[in-house]
């Protein structure tokens, strides 16, 4: 099923035809870790082509100006070689309909949803699919582009308020990163940068070593200073999931010796709990339900089946803690909520809903993901 939903993905966005592609950030990080997971599930070779044929189409499209904008080339304002060699440097575009918000122009919040520009949640998610296209294919240059990316997103999106002396982080950016859209911070966006900033460089450490220059390390401590005192909780099933999948990566990182301390994993367990406590699967019809979010949680849950099963393998690493173990055990009592949304989702009468189609791209992909997890979850 896996393969026929990306197969379906490839013909209707144009990757192998290279026709009037169709790219959004967001679907894309996910399309790209879930053909490398079929790369090495398979051993076959076209999905690493796709994975990587994939990544040049978004930097190509993503990493340009639009076509309705008087500015071209790349963003970052490389001329065309060092552009081509570097094309993270200046960021990523979303790559939605309508062209980006003027400094002049009113702020209109519903329209703001549909317009261009840089969302730092976005970025984030493309710094991993980069480096996981850096594990797989052991070439360095992938993780790289992930570390240029998170420099140049640190860069853009954190500020110093001028009432305060804290870094905050804005959570949507213009196109060129010279002003702010939406000013406020996006709840796990400090979480996602700490985690992935983490994650480039313990891959860059630890299998590339000095190839990969320079390194995050004041970019980590800076975004950390940012996260303390967080409270990381949601009831959106979207946010839960993807703070279910922080918090398996988080293990990880401690099982390669990046984290010291379980504090974290700690804090992220109790605010997952708090979540899905509170998060309840209605029995609705598809057309009043959104299958992304929903398949968000479900690619948390299966997070939390690995999470488990790596702390039961590795026990005294995660001692530190006695009531990791609790938490985790309680966590898992959730679990086969994922085998109904996947069960719902399969279902072709439930993708023939109106939900379904208006954000189909998004929708296919990420049931991909809930059906056969690893390649995201993976750090």
């Amino acid at each position: 099923m896996v393969q026929e939903i990306m197969a379906e993905f490839d013909g209707m966005t144009g990757i192998s035809s290279g026709k009037n592609p169709r790219r959004y950030l967001w679907t894309d990080a996910f399309a790209v870790c879930n053909f490398l997971e079929l790369y090495q599930q398979t051993d076959n070779p076209e999905y690493r082509r796709l994975a990587l044929r994939l990544i040049d189409q978004v930097h190509n499209l993503l990493g340009r100006h639009r076509e309705d904008d008087l500015r071209k080339g790349w963003i970052s304002g490389l001329n065309e070689q060092e552009g081509s060699l570097h094309p993270t440097r200046g960021g990523l575009r979303i790559g939605k309909k309508l062209n980006e918000r003027r400094p002049a122009d009113p702020v209109d919040e519903r329209l703001e949803w549909d317009r261009d520009g840089q969302y730092y949640h976005y970025l984030t998610k493309w710094m991993h699919a980069l480096n996981r296209a850096g594990h797989v294919t052991g070439d360095s240059i992938y993780t790289t582009w992930g570390i240029e990316l998170a420099k140049t997103a640190h860069a853009g999106f954190t500020y110093v308020p001028p009432t305060g002396s804290q870094k905050r982080m804005y959570w949507k950016m213009s196109i060129d990163l010279s002003y702010p859209l939406v000013r406020s911070m996006g709840h796990h966006d400090p979480l996602d940068g700490f985690i992935t900033y983490t994650s480039l460089q313990a891959t860059a450490d630890t299998f590339f070593k000095k190839s990969v220059q320079p390194g995050l390390r004041e970019e980590i401590a800076e975004i950390a200073a940012i996260c303390e005192g967080k409270d990381w909780a949601t009831d959106d099933p979207l946010g839960i999931g993807d703070l279910l999948c922080s918090t398996y990566k988080v293990a990880q990182l401690v099982m390669d010796g990046y984290f010291r301390q379980t504090d974290l994993l700690a804090t992220l367990l109790d605010s997952s709990m708090r979540g899905l406590k509170s998060c309840a699967l209605e029995n609705l019809p598809a057309h009043y339900r959104l299958a992304f979010r929903e398949l968000g949680l479900s690619i948390g849950l299966h997070a939390v089946e690995r999470l488990h099963t790596l702390t039961e393998q590795n026990p005294v690493l995660f001692s530190e803690n006695r009531l990791l173990h609790s938490r985790i055990e309680t966590l898992m009592r959730y679990v086969p909520m994922h085998e109904i949304i996947e069960k719902f989702w399969l279902e072709g009468a439930n993708r023939k809903s109106v939900t379904w189609k208006e954000h189909r791209d998004i929708n296919m992909v990420m049931l991909a993901t809930s059906l056969a997890p690893d390649g995201y979850l993976t750090r």
